[in-house]
């Protein structure tokens, strides 16, 4: 693996690949020294065009766990305040030899454009309404934990697809998985182009919500709303919200944060035994290790040894010995 740009890259065992590796940086993150010498000298830089709160702290942290130096560069307060362009802060950015530059940013498809300017891996953080692969996977490996294969679960993703680069690269990455996904929301937020494209079924109200095992809600993203595309939102919420007289006693609940409560989610369903929520969370920091590891590591290893690959060597080494 390159660069994880799109979900769209990987096949289903490159993900079963960084699935095994996560479950290797879990059992590191329940030692009581949680950081291993695997990038130790190499430097990532974390770049972030757009605000942030999950996505980059556990990038973040999963570079220190891994011992590689970091570059966390916020676009406010930076040169690009100053009118600099994504090119020449890649250039800049290339001057300290980083292997590896995470990206977000609010138009779709500049982690493309960065993969050419850079001889780095480059992972796609989240671009405008595109992408956000990095999530499709944590979120995989959430349901894994919990419901073990997804062949053949039922996963219904609700609310604002038509600006959601979750759903998009989550939708994928679940059907990859044997998933069978239904994309519902009001007909103005479900793009059916691109709900044909990615395979999903295609429903406009939650009559049906009953069969799914897993409710992935969305959140309204009413910043990038330039139009009004639901009347209201007291509207939407009697329609579309998740509460807990919708939300069935077998049926899990997902949602990528962060959340508008009162709106796609109830307070009681939020805290409820079933919600995957602050489990989607933890796992983000084991996924985004995996995720750099195999970008700047995994050829190092040899392909096929699964259960007992350099990986889990790397994880098993303390931090003080040499790697």
């Amino acid at each position: 693996m390159r660069h994880l740009l799109s979900i769209a890259d990987l096949d289903r065992d490159e993900i079963e690949r960084i699935m095994e590796l996560a479950d290797s940086f879990a059992e590191v993150g329940r030692r009581d020294i949680k950081k291993v010498p695997t990038l130790r000298g190499r430097t990532v830089v974390s770049l972030f065009y757009e605000s942030s709160t999950r996505t980059s702290s556990s990038f973040e942290l999963a570079v220190k766990r891994l011992s590689a130096d970091l570059v966390s560069v916020k676009a406010a307060g930076s040169s690009v305040d100053k009118g600099e362009s994504l090119r020449d802060t890649i250039a800049t950015l290339s001057a300290y030899e980083p292997e590896a530059i995470v990206i977000r940013s609010p138009h779709a498809g500049a982690a493309q454009l960065v993969a050419q300017w850079t001889d780095a891996a480059v992972v796609n953080a989240g671009d405008g309404k595109h992408e956000h692969p990095s999530q499709a996977l944590l979120d995989v490996y959430t349901l894994r934990e919990r419901l073990g294969a997804l062949d053949g679960k039922q996963v219904w993703i609700v609310g604002d697809v038509l600006h959601s680069r979750v759903a998009r690269s989550t939708a994928q990455a679940f059907t990859k998985m044997g998933a069978a996904v239904t994309l519902c929301g009001p007909p103005p937020l479900i793009p059916r182009a691109a709900a044909e494209a990615l395979g999903c079924a295609v429903t406009y109200d939650l009559s049906g919500l009953g069969e799914a095992d897993v409710v992935y809600a969305l959140r309204m993203q009413r910043e990038r709303m330039a139009e009004s595309f639901v009347p209201s939102l007291r509207e939407y919420v009697a329609n579309y919200q998740i509460n807990e007289r919708r939300l069935g006693a077998r049926q899990l609940l997902m949602h990528p944060g962060p959340v508008n409560r009162g709106v796609e989610l109830s307070d009681d369903v939020i805290e409820h035994p079933n919600s995957l929520i602050t489990q989607q969370v933890r796992n983000g920091l084991f996924v985004r290790m995996a995720i750099l590891y195999e970008l700047l590591a995994g050829g190092e290893r040899p392909r096929g040894a699964r259960e007992q690959g350099a990986a889990e060597a790397a994880v098993s080494q303390p931090i003080g010995e040499p790697a």
